[in-house]
């Protein structure tokens, strides 16, 4: 197993090596040793740190992502989590649709009101509820 030393993990990752240290600090990863003061990691960190930063963007917090790894640093992903936060995309993804076209259609609609255009009146209605269901 060649080791990474965490110059290279920053280099590989994006991200700076404070931030490796602080999901160190956390428990999202771990180093397997050091050479000389420089953190040394196991090629796994990197598909670790790929899981982490596909957490963050679907919305999980750095402590739900913590519980993903078991004590052997591996992923054990709880499905039933995955389908609450599928859904809960569903719903933002409803919602910023509904946003996206009222303010497309208020760009470029030609009515000298928008509050008489009928397809402007439909889509705040549609707006509306899918704010309403949002949680």
């Amino acid at each position: 197993m060649k080791l990474l030393d965490i110059s290279d993990v920053s280099r590989r990752s994006g991200l700076p090596a404070s931030a490796l240290r602080y999901y160190e600090e956390l428990g999202l990863i771990s180093s397997v040793g050091r050479h000389g003061l420089r953190r040394q990691f196991g090629p796994e960190v990197l598909l670790q740190l790929n899981l982490i930063a596909m957490g963050q963007a679907a919305g999980f917090s750095l402590e739900e992502i913590r519980t993903v790894f078991g004590v052997d640093g591996k992923p054990s992903i709880p499905r039933p989590a995955l389908i609450s936060k599928a859904d809960d995309l569903d719903r933002q993804i409803r919602k910023l649709s509904a946003l996206r076209d009222v303010i497309r259609h208020v760009a470029e609609c030609k009515a000298p009101s928008h509050f008489a255009c009928p397809k402007f009146q439909r889509l705040m209605r549609l707006a509306s509820r899918a704010r309403a269901s949002t949680p």
